[in-house]
């Protein structure tokens, strides 16, 4: 299967079914065996996975992108003997990054119910401009990404991952503080957003913001 195919769905999915590291192996950018250079779309959509791992407190360093060509058996072994090594010292899943399995597997599915529109944001944003290795590292470390992951997906994020929230209890705002590890002013921001789109509401009679009927 080309790298093209490798959808961030697929990244999360191993994640939340226990994998401590993932693995993505794909041909030498210029080699690709189709005409739509799908390497480089792997390139350019696992820098945007590696950004939601991070914001979601997973250590991106799990996701691992490199290039080998069929005949490099020799490179393929050292480069797996290698990821091994490393997911070996970032220690299991969630143990590394100080999370409880729920957590993780609460915000992975937030970031999971937002990818259509991750992409959609990807497309219509995220272009990069030269299709090189370097375009894309350069690119996607710019301060021109930081500001669109920021500005279009980071809030919508987080309004996701509260919805997760209330729709298991109604919580006060000082729990959703503690549960997703936000200021008060931060959770008070995205609650009135969310209000205002009609996802929440405050309930009087438990003192408690619960999702909107």
């Amino acid at each position: 299967m080309c790298t093209g195919r490798v959808d961030p769905a697929f990244v999360l999915r191993a994640f939340a079914n226990g994998a401590d590291g993932v693995f993505v192996g794909g041909c030498w950018p210029g080699e690709c065996h189709y005409t739509t250079e799908g390497n480089y779309h792997a390139l350019g959509m696992m820098h945007l996975t590696r950004r939601l791992l991070k914001h979601i407190g997973i250590n991106p360093e799990r996701l691992r992108v490199e290039w080998v060509g069929a005949s490099e058996g020799i490179r393929f072994a050292e480069l797996m003997n290698d990821t091994v090594r490393k997911v070996k010292a970032l220690g299991p899943l969630g143990s590394g990054e100080e999370l409880s399995v729920d957590a993780m597997k609460s915000k992975m599915e937030a970031v999971k119910n937002m990818l259509p529109y991750i992409k959609l944001v990807e497309r219509e944003r995220l272009r990069v401009p030269r299709d090189t290795e370097e375009g894309y590292n350069e690119f996607f470390t710019s301060d021109e990404v930081d500001r669109t992951f920021s500005e279009l997906i980071m809030d919508k994020l987080t309004i996701s991952e509260i919805v997760l929230l209330l729709k298991e209890e109604a919580l006060s705002p000082g729990e959703i503080s503690k549960r997703l590890n936000l200021t008060p002013a931060e959770v008070s921001k995205y609650l009135k957003s969310s209000a205002k789109q009609g996802l929440v509401r405050y309930d009087e009679s438990k003192k408690r913001y619960t999702l909107a009927s």
